[in-house]
Parts: C-alpha cells; sequence; structure tokens
C-alpha cells in the first residue's frame, strides 16, 4: 500500500474509532449494570448503532452496508470493548454478524434483500444457531433434522431438534440453523437453513448465565417447523463448509474484543492504582503494583501487534481470493487464544490490585473478570483452536 492510500486508512480508522468511543462512552458504558440486572438491553440500542452505520461495516452497499476492511474494522471493535465495556451489549447487538454472512453469500438475491437491509437498519435482529445440547464444538455431529416435504402446502423443509447457547437467541427475528437434510452421517449431511423468528413450532427458552449477564441467551426448540425451501442457503449438503468459513470473522472479532477488554481492565487498574493509597502511599508508588500493570500493558502490546498483522495479511488474501488460506486460518486460531489469554490475565491482574472493590459489582474489571470464560470458548475452545491451527500448519 502506498503511502497516500496508507495515510488515508489511518485517517478513516482514527474518525470510525472516535465514532465508536462517544457511542460506547456514552450510550452504552452508564447503562450496562441496570442492563445487567435486567438481563437485556432496549432494542433501540439497535437502531442508534444502525444510524451510526456500526452494524452495516463490511456489508454490500447494495443491502444497505458499508464495505470494510479487517484493517479498517479493526479499532472499531476495540474501542467497542474498551469503553462500552460489557462484552454482553456487544455479543447480541452484533450477533447479526455471524447469522448473515452465510445469508448474504448464499441466499438467492430475493432473500437476501428481504432478510438483510431490515438488519442492517436496526429493526430486526439476527442470530447463528450451530451449537446443540451434548455437541459442543463437534459441529459435524449435529442431529437437528429438517426433512424436505413437497406436499400440498408447498415446498417446505420440517425442522426438527435443538440448539443451545444461541446470542440473541430469544429475541432474534431471522435465524440461521445448521440442520442434517442428508441421511449421510458427518459434515456431508450438513446444510444452513434460514428461520423466520415467527414460525410456528419454534420454541425458545431463557438459560442463565455467569457472564454476558444483558446478552438474551437461549436454548431454540424446532418441533415440526415448516421453512420455505426459498430459505435454504446454498445447496444441500454444502453446509459445513460455511460454517467453518463463518468462523474466521468471528475468531478475528473475539480477538480484537479480547484486546479491548485487556485495555478496559487496565485503565480501571491505572486508575485506582494512582488514586488509592495504602501505608500514605498510592498503590502505584508500590513495586509490585507497578509490575503488575507493565505485565498488563506487555500482553496487550503483543496481541495489539499480532492482530494488526492478521488483519493487514487477511485483507491481502481476500484481495487475492486465498481468505481461507491455511496458514492464514492457523494464525487467527492461535491470535484468538492468545488475545483471550491476555484478557484473562488482565482481568485477573486488575481485580488483584483493586482488591476488595475487584469483587464488587459494578468495577469495570470485576464484569470481565466473569466474562472472560465464555471469549476463550466461544468460537471455538482453546483446545480445538490448538488443533485446527497444527492440522492447518501441517504438523
Amino acid at each position: 500500500m502506498d503511502a497516500e492510500l496508507q495515510a488515508e486508512l489511518q485517517a478513516d480508522r482514527a474518525a470510525l474509532a472516535d465514532t465508536v468511543r462517544r457511542f460506547a462512552e456514552n450510550e452504552i458504558a452508564p447503562n450496562v449494570q441496570a442492563w445487567d440486572d435486567a438481563g437485556e438491553f432496549p432494542r433501540a440500542l439497535y437502531t442508534r448503532a444502525a444510524q451510526l452505520g456500526l452494524l452495516g461495516l463490511s456489508y454490500p452497499e447494495e443491502l444497505g452496508g458499508t464495505p470494510a476492511s479487517y484493517s479498517l474494522k479493526l479499532p472499531a471493535w476495540v474501542a467497542l470493548a474498551r469503553h462500552g465495556k460489557s462484552g454482553g451489549v456487544l455479543a447480541s447487538l452484533f450477533s447479526h454478524n455471524i447469522g448473515l454472512p452465510p445469508v448474504v453469500l448464499h441466499a438467492s438475491d430475493a432473500v437476501r434483500h428481504e432478510v438483510v437491509p431490515p438488519v442492517l437498519r436496526g429493526e430486526k435482529i439476527a442470530a447463528l444457531a450451530i451449537t446443540e445440547p451434548g455437541g459442543g464444538s463437534d459441529v459435524a455431529a449435529l442431529r437437528t433434522t429438517a426433512r424436505r416435504d413437497t406436499d400440498g402446502a408447498g415446498d417446505h423443509y420440517v425442522v426438527n431438534g435443538e440448539k443451545t447457547f444461541i446470542t440473541s437467541g430469544m429475541r432474534a427475528d431471522w435465524i440461521t440453523v445448521a440442520v442434517r437434510t442428508g441421511q449421510e452421517r458427518g459434515a456431508s449431511g450438513i446444510s444452513m437453513l434460514l428461520v423466520p423468528g415467527d414460525t410456528p413450532g419454534l420454541s425458545r427458552t431463557r438459560l442463565s448465565k455467569m457472564g454476558w449477564l444483558c446478552s438474551d441467551t437461549a436454548t431454540l426448540h424446532f418441533d415440526n417447523v415448516r421453512v420455505p425451501a426459498r430459505y435454504l442457503l446454498g445447496k444441500e449438503g454444502a453446509g459445513f463448509r460455511m460454517v467453518m468459513g463463518n468462523f474466521n470473522g468471528e475468531r478475528i472479532g473475539l480477538a480484537a474484543s479480547a484486546l479491548g477488554f485487556s485495555q478496559a481492565c487496565l485503565d480501571e487498574a491505572l486508575a485506582w492504582a494512582r488514586e488509592r493509597k495504602t501505608f500514605g502511599h498510592a498503590l502505584i508508588e508500590h513495586q509490585a503494583v507497578r509490575h503488575k500493570l507493565v505485565d498488563m500493558q506487555m500482553r496487550i502490546a503483543s496481541t495489539e501487534a499480532w492482530i494488526e498483522a492478521v488483519s493487514t495479511e487477511g485483507d491481502a488474501l481476500e484481495a487475492a481470493g486465498r481468505f481461507n488460506a491455511p496458514e492464514w486460518v492457523a494464525q487467527i486460531c492461535m491470535l484468538k487464544n492468545h488475545a483471550t489469554q491476555t484478557m484473562q490475565f488482565c482481568a485477573d491482574q486488575a481485580v488483584q490490585i483493586l482488591g476488595g472493590m475487584g469483587f464488587m459489582r459494578g468495577t469495570v474489571s470485576e464484569r470481565i473478570y466473569r466474562e472472560v470464560k465464555v471469549m476463550m470458548i466461544g468460537g471455538g475452545a482453546e483446545e480445538i483452536m490448538k488443533e485446527l491451527a497444527a492440522r492447518q500448519l501441517g504438523w
């Protein structure tokens, strides 16, 4: 990239990050504790985020979005986490970023225009449903079925089964669901089906969680749910590859968010260390506390450098048509682990520096301390990430 384009990118990054920071500081952070207590945040927040263009980042202009590279989006992701200080808000507010990509890439043009624009305007909520009770990370073993039915009522799929741990599961208007359409066992029989949230036979059960308290999370029950065949995404049997391809963007987003949450922990710990006095001295005057803060910054800096490199490489690979290059997928897997481990370390150290206050609801570090485990599990648990990275590297 030449100097002029690089300068333009940096200016765009700074402007977007500033917009996101002001949105997060003014409209998210002051309300997070109340939203956690309520177990949800207002639907109006979707509309506000849409008005700022945040929901449409990376989506085609023809569908109401704004095309954006990984490098451009990265500062926005980080700023939302650092200044919004809530994984629960981010998870549900942007659940469309894992629910809509298969629709954009594989739905018919009519379905794309029916579904995507209202979501990007904040009028509808989209979610992704992959995980099943007892299934965990083993996507190829899913058991929810979709049987093709062409009786007098029209061409439909009849869906039966359950999905669990579904972000935005209680409120989603559109749910992208992985189903088994074929008799084959394993990955070859999996398809992706878009299910309208108001379809008869679909019921939902709210789940209680350790963290992400304001993000509605649900188990979905499909009891002879009839879905028009036009909502099949792509071809039957092509769903597994869609699921795997969808993970790359999700994992980079998780890594960026983990970086922002790590910075939020350092921000709070540093401010506390400067203000809090013990034995006649501010905490930061004690060597042990300063060293904890330096250890946090050291891990943050390494995470920031790595995610910048992975984003830049991803943009170049996408431009070259090599989006799923094995070496890049391996980097994403390792980065996701590194970033969430940084978040875990920083949350732990921040709580330690805050002492008793770090154990109190309402502090940023206490919230992030509870939320870190879902970041280490969601999008692929650490163990899965290591194994996938090894395979992509040919080890």
